[in-house]
């Protein structure tokens, strides 16, 4: 096994700009050896987020590195603050908003590395999900 594989740095970190946030893929097949994680550090800036989505056949962990986050899962919500963590099954829709004026840093940890429909499916322009915030 190369180096790389074992140590990534931010550098090497697959880098997507994605709606209003900067992914770092730190760990996923296109990464590293591994095949049972997604490993991903997000940088949401001031009032930006991932809006309602689910991940059809993946688990997911968001973990608050900096900042807070209102996080939501189904129609509950929550501020989470550094070393919270939302526990998200497959298939339950979800999303994470950055409700104040500085940059929030998660870290979102998905299982399996891979699957074979899609990643995220957006739902949040049915309701109750396009609606939903509001009445928070």
């Amino acid at each position: 096994m190369s180096e790389k594989h074992v140590f990534i740095t931010e550098v090497e970190a697959l880098k997507e700009e994605f709606k209003g946030r900067t992914n770092y893929w730190m760990c996923r097949p296109e990464v590293c050896d591994l095949k049972g994680l997604q490993v991903c550090r997000a940088v949401l800036p001031a009032g930006e987020g991932h809006p309602f989505h689910t991940h059809p056949e993946l688990e997911e962990v968001i973990y608050v590195l900096e900042g807070k986050v209102e996080q939501w899962v189904e129609d509950s919500a929550r501020i989470l603050s550094p070393g919270e963590t939302a526990a998200i099954p497959a298939g339950v829709v979800h999303a994470t908003f950055n409700p104040t004026d500085e940059d929030a840093v998660i870290l979102a940890i998905l299982s399996p590395g891979s699957s074979e429909g899609p990643f995220a499916v957006d739902v949040s322009d049915q309701e109750p999900w396009k609606s939903l915030r509001g009445q928070a």
